[in-house]
Order: structure tokens, then C-alpha cells, then sequence
């Protein structure tokens, strides 16, 4: 019996080093996996930001675009007639009735007329 108490006295060390050896390779394995899942992390993480990058610069230069088209808009809009500007050309062309002047052919009929009376 004293044997076999020595026997589980001199495995026991053993033993616990396995069980050592076995929790090492397993927190080894679990450190290699969140390397592994932080490396695979990092790589979407730039993806994603380079896309973002990408959306923004196609954003700025859209924005860029609609800037410049707002400016020539702009100065186009100073180059037409104001509304006030219109009321005046609308009355003036009241006033001035061209469709009740005479033309060079209506002045030849009444003068034919004319000379034949």
C-alpha cells in the first residue's frame, strides 16, 4: 500500500504538469484564434474605411459640382428681365400696338386706290 501511495505521489507531479502543459496549449490556441480574429477584424475595418473614403470623395466632388452650377445659376439669374422690368415692356407694348401698323403693301393698295378715284 505504501507503494502505491508513493506511486500517485510521484505521477501526481507528472500529472500536474501534463495538466499544465494542456491548459498552456489551450490558452496558446484561444491567444492564436484572437489574433487571428483580430487581424481579420482589422483587415475589415480598412476595407470599410477605405470604402468610406472612397463615398467621400465621390460626395465632395458631387458637392463641388452642385457649388459650381449654383454660382452660374446664380449669375445667370441677374442676366434676365425682372418682373417690374416686364410690367414696363408689357405697357410700352400696350401703348405702342404694332399689329395696328400699316404695311408697305397696305400703303401701296390705298395709294393705287387713291390714284384711281
Amino acid at each position: 500500500m505504501v507503494e502505491g501511495g508513493m506511486q500517485r505521489e510521484e505521477e501526481s507531479p507528472e500529472i500536474n504538469l501534463m495538466d499544465l502543459e494542456e491548459r498552456q496549449r489551450i490558452v496558446k490556441d484561444r491567444l492564436i484564434l484572437i489574433g487571428q480574429n483580430l487581424i481579420d477584424f482589422k483587415e475589415k475595418n480598412e476595407e470599410e474605411i477605405l470604402e468610406i473614403k472612397k463615398d467621400l470623395e465621390f460626395l465632395k466632388r458631387n458637392v463641388e459640382k452642385i457649388k459650381d452650377f449654383i454660382e452660374t445659376i446664380s449669375s445667370e439669374f441677374q442676366k434676365f428681365a425682372k418682373k417690374e422690368d416686364l410690367e414696363i415692356l408689357k405697357k410700352q407694348a400696350k401703348m405702342f400696338q404694332p399689329l395696328e401698323f400699316a404695311t408697305k403693301a397696305d400703303l401701296e393698295k390705298l395709294k393705287s386706290k387713291k390714284n384711281i378715284k
